[in-house]
């Protein structure tokens, strides 16, 4: 999202590294950069003129002008004022009341709200093992109780039974009921959305509020209509007091102009996100990583955590010790492939690694991951257990035969086969000579 906005940053940062020392004159030539950056991001006017004095400030003081690396300071400064601007501090959901803790989902119609209600759901109760209950409040729209139910029956998740016509608090307040009478640690109360803000759905959600007491008000807010989403969220904010707000298209190609701005504005922070179309898609808001991976120096924590949670421990190490003993065959490569696929688009792990988006960003139209790793499993699912037990059996005619049924060229095997055989040699290297005796092997090459 914030990909347009980090290459503006970069090259400002750049040339402050540059200079041996800073003066007011190069520092009002930064701070005049970074806002015109943040503009074109999107972010609300108001906020980026704040935000550039607090930098510009900070920069003129002492801390900057004695530093010995001036510009890497006033990088760290503008990090810092970067996290504070997205809301440092705790975003993390208060569900640790008496049950069962009640979420508000609020939010216009067409912001994803009942597809952020069951992702919710989902995370609440696979990561966080809470028992969980839906509830469609929205009986305008026949669609919305029914999406409710197929998300829950998808899921496992409970939904509780509600109908077209029926009165939108007490289903609230019957469903809260039912909830404390059988032990449901959160509910999560699904409201009617329109499509702009009127008054009919502002008072029916704050008779809902009124009556349930929900612990979290959570205002669902599509990331990609930038300021339009800052100022609707200003209105709930107003008539409701959020404790928070959930943006959903994180991964889409908007400036991030929401993100940004959200938080300074509403008062309310961003606590989860939707980073995907799929229902794990879906995580807590870190400021600090997120200000980290926007002026370039992604995000290994968050990374590690998405590695932890859905990659197979035991399948993870059986393909360790198998790589340790050299028995890594076209099976096992296999295996490895559908575990990386698992994690979700290759681009938004790389994307966390430090220096890894300018490097995408030179690939940018000349490299499909999604697709050059579709090719590749065609080609390994076209072979037989055995080709893919014994690969140095592939000759000419099995090649062929491979590239005919994987809807490839014998090229691509060719290829493709090189490449395995290349990783095969190095595993054996690694464990032959250790790390750091294939360092030394390898001293001074490319020089």
């Amino acid at each position: 999202m914030f990909d347009q906005l980090t290459e503006k940053l970069d090259s400002t940062f750049k040339k402050l590294r540059g200079v041996g020392k800073l003066t007011e004159d190069n520092i009002k030539e930064g701070v005049r950069e970074l806002k015109l950056s943040l503009l074109e991001a999107d972010v609300n006017f108001k906020v980026v003129k704040d935000f550039v004095e607090k930098v510009k400030e900070r920069a003129l003081g002492t801390e900057v002008m004695k530093s010995v690396t001036p510009g890497q300071m006033f990088i760290k400064i503008f990090h810092e004022e970067l996290i504070n601007l997205l809301g440092e501090g705790d975003h993390k959901l208060h569900l640790n009341v008496k049950p069962p803790a009640i979420i508000l989902m609020a939010g216009l119609q067409g912001s994803g709200k009942t597809t952020t209600a069951g992702k919710l759901a989902y995370m609440l109760k696979n990561k966080e093992k809470r028992r969980v209950l839906l509830v469609p409040a929205d009986v305008y729209r026949p669609a919305a109780i029914d999406q409710l139910k197929t998300i829950g029956d998808r899921i496992g998740v409970e939904v509780f039974p509600s109908e077209v016509g029926m009165d939108p608090v007490d289903i609230a307040k019957q469903a809260v009921d039912y909830a404390k009478k059988y032990v449901i640690d959160v509910v999560i109360i699904d409201t009617a959305g329109r499509m702009q803000v009127d008054e009919d759905m502002m008072d029916e959600i704050t008779e809902i509020k009124n009556s349930v007491e929900p612990s979290e008000i959570l205002f669902v807010a599509d990331a990609m209509t930038g300021q339009d989403a800052v100022n609707v969220a200003a209105e709930f904010h107003r008539r409701l007091t959020l404790t928070g707000v959930v943006l959903t298209k994180m991964d889409g190609d908007a400036r991030g102009g929401a993100a940004l701005s959200i938080y300074a504005v509403t008062g309310a922070p961003v606590k989860l996100v939707g980073v995907g179309e799929k229902t794990e898609q879906f995580e807590y808001f870190h400021p600090d990583r997120i200000a980290s991976r926007i002026i370039g120096m992604g995000d290994v924590i968050s990374l590690v955590e998405h590695v932890t949670e859905t990659v197979n421990a035991e399948e993870a190490q059986r393909l360790r010790d198998k790589m340790g003993k050299n028995d890594f065959d076209l099976n096992d490569f296999l295996d490895q492939m559908k575990m990386v696929r698992g994690m979700g688009p290759l681009e938004n792990m790389l994307e966390m690694l430090p220096g890894a988006g300018k490097a995408m960003k030179k690939m940018e139209g000349k490299v499909d991951f999604e697709k050059e790793m579709s090719k590749i499993e065609a080609i390994v699912l076209s072979m037989t257990k055995e080709e893919r037990r014994k690969p140095e059996i592939l000759n000419a005619s099995r090649r062929r035969r491979i590239a005919n049924g994987s809807g490839t060229k014998v090229q691509d095997i060719n290829q493709f086969m090189k490449q395995y055989l290349e990783m095969k040699k190095m595993m054996k290297s690694i464990n032959k000579l250790g790390i750091g005796g294939l360092m030394k092997k390898f001293r001074g090459f490319g020089k």
